[in-house]
């Protein structure tokens, strides 16, 4: 009986781990490239990431109330946190052809504030799979990152405030 419960004294040790986000290089329209987790990071950067076509206009549902609420700092508790936003389309697989294509796209249609905080990506689905956790094409992911790079909260699926409303809880800490 001893040998079940001595495990779970550990387990809260473990649930509280902190996972390493892994390097990420992506480009802006404006071809910048930037490399997450960023070197110079603020207090918390907050990554948006998506790699299926039915994952790509999810998080794009998630631009506007994301960037109103952290980077142009509407609402509420606006200028209480220090923060980086990045929304990621990557482009995996066979879907790297639509790279170029979809940069084109979105740089003709994509309002002005939002552009710098998006960067195109390719990757290794499998890193990012193994790494991350991203098991679901269709679904986007959000990670909070901590200054060292660290993940302290994770979200998945489409935008809802709660969801928002969560991220913004450990931003306030």
């Amino acid at each position: 009986m001893h040998r079940f419960f001595l495990p779970l004294l550990f387990l809260p040790h473990f649930a509280n781990a902190q996972t390493a986000f892994p390097a990420l290089s992506g480009e802006t329209v404006e071809g910048r490239t930037v490399t997450l987790p960023l070197a110079n990071a603020k207090a918390y950067t907050i990554v948006g990431m998506a790699y299926g076509k039915a994952a790509g206009p999810l998080l794009e549902e998630w631009f506007e109330p994301a960037y109103l609420r952290f980077v142009a700092k509407h609402g509420l508790f606006a200028g209480a946190y220090d923060v980086d936003v990045f929304f990621v389309p990557l482009f995996v697989g066979v879907n790297k052809a639509a790279y170029e294509p979809s940069m084109r796209k979105f740089r003709k249609s994509a309002a002005p504030g939002i552009v710098e905080h998006v960067l195109f990506a390719t990757a290794e689905l499998e890193v990012l799979q193994a790494g991350l956790g991203m098991k679901n094409k269709d679904v986007p992911y959000f990670f909070v990152l901590d200054a060292q790079g660290n993940i302290v909260h994770r979200a998945e699926g489409a935008f809802a405030e709660a969801k928002l409303e969560a991220i913004e809880e450990i931003l306030l800490r």
